[in-house]
């Protein structure tokens, strides 16, 4: 019984070590408030482990971490969940290293378990055009719905990116958007002539008429920006009202701007730009877009390939 309470109770779990970490995180690093309470929790729960067996976190060794692995998947924690906290125990190690609280690091001989390669989910063109057709912008939330759908699919973003855009985020002049993405990083994103005409006339005309209360780009009826779950909801109406029976959400729209890219002929490098990933690796799951664009080139212009 006791040691399900502290499984329960993992945030009562702290060290000046961790502590020191997570302030990092957030000065330092700029991560979201999920991000770091998701870290908060991964480190939270290995001191919980290490409290119960009455290990320090100092002393840890390579043995005691295999043993804590042990531990989660006796818990009936997945492949997935387990990278996870391997994930967030890595960051920790690294740093902590760096700081010289360790020689070495304790965690350079965990292996990350096999994780399913799963395909993002994706509209097509013709999804993407009935869903873009939908919203009424003769109306003013309508045309507020409108540019939104416009800009997630044109320019890619986040849910998180589209209701943190401030008005100046957007250049008129060029068409361009400053989008403020993971990790406090800025990146600039152009956008098509139709997005921008649309977004010209909703800042021109639609937005005033919402009275703002706040300089987000986009508001509700009460003047003041809109919230993940008020964009969740928007999304599921205009899928289900244009017959796409599937559930999607405001990041299918990221990655079919992504996949429809790849298939026009861009390249992953310009994609993992225009995306925001740190890494080239975060955006290899749209290889099988590559793969499949290959395959069709190679069957048109090889010259055996009719025979």
């Amino acid at each position: 019984m006791a040691r399900q309470e502290k499984e329960k109770n993992i945030n009562e779990y702290s060290h000046p070590w961790v502590d020191r970490y997570l302030e990092h995180l957030l000065i330092e690093k700029g991560l979201s408030e999920n991000s770091l309470t998701g870290y908060a929790n991964d480190l939270g729960s290995l001191l919980a482990f290490l409290d119960d067996k009455s290990f320090d976190l100092k002393d840890l060794t390579d043995k005691t971490l295999f043993l804590y692995l042990t531990h989660l998947r006796a818990r009936g924690l997945k492949s997935r969940s387990l990278a996870r906290h391997l994930s967030s125990l890595r960051g920790f190690f690294a740093f902590a290293v760096g700081e010289k609280w360790y020689k070495e690091d304790p965690g350079q001989l965990l292996e990350n378990p096999k994780l399913p390669r799963k395909l993002p989910e994706f509209l097509s063109r013709e999804e993407i055009s009935r869903v873009l057709a939908l919203p009424d912008t003769s109306t003013p939330l309508g045309m507020r719905d409108k540019v939104m759908l416009e800009l997630l699919y044109a320019a890619g973003l986040r849910v998180s990116e589209l209701i943190g855009m401030k008005v100046l985020d957007y250049d008129p002049q060029v068409g361009m958007l400053k989008v403020f993405g993971k990790g406090a990083k800025d990146r600039l994103i152009p956008i098509h002539y139709t997005a921008q005409d649309f977004l010209n006339r909703y800042m021109e005309f639609t937005r005033p008429g919402f009275k703002p209360r706040e300089d987000f780009m986009f508001l509700n009826r009460s003047g003041k920006g809109l919230t993940r779950q008020g964009v969740w909801k928007l999304i599921k109406k205009y899928a289900e009202t244009a017959g796409i029976k599937r559930s999607i959400s405001p990041h299918t729209f990221r990655h079919s701007f992504a996949t429809h890219l790849l298939e026009g002929g861009a390249d992953l490098r310009t994609v993992q730009i225009l995306l925001g990933h740190a890494d080239i690796s975060a955006t290899e799951i749209y290889t099988h877009v590559e793969a499949n664009r290959l395959k069709t080139l190679h069957r048109k212009f090889h010259p055996r390939s009719s025979m």
